[in-house]
């Protein structure tokens, strides 16, 4: 599935992904931000995304992503 580069890039596959992750709660949102800053996703970018899913999947849950974020694209 990630192969698919001409449907949809590595990039946006990663944000998909740690948006769905961010939303469920899931442990494995750390691991694919790993991934996302390897497939070029940037601090603005995912500082972006965190805050945009804030409002719908909770503060919460979003202050463990920014947590999370802050350790693998600094601060």
């Amino acid at each position: 599935m990630w192969a698919k580069e001409n449907e949809l890039s590595a990039h946006d596959r990663s944000m998909i992904t740690c948006s769905a992750l961010l939303a469920l709660g899931a442990p494995q949102l750390e691991a694919h931000l790993k991934i996302a800053k390897e497939n070029g996703v940037t601090k603005e970018e995912i500082t972006a995304l965190i805050t945009h899913l804030a409002f719908y999947a909770g503060w919460p849950k979003a202050w463990s992503a920014f947590s999370m974020a802050k350790e693998i694209f600094g601060s």
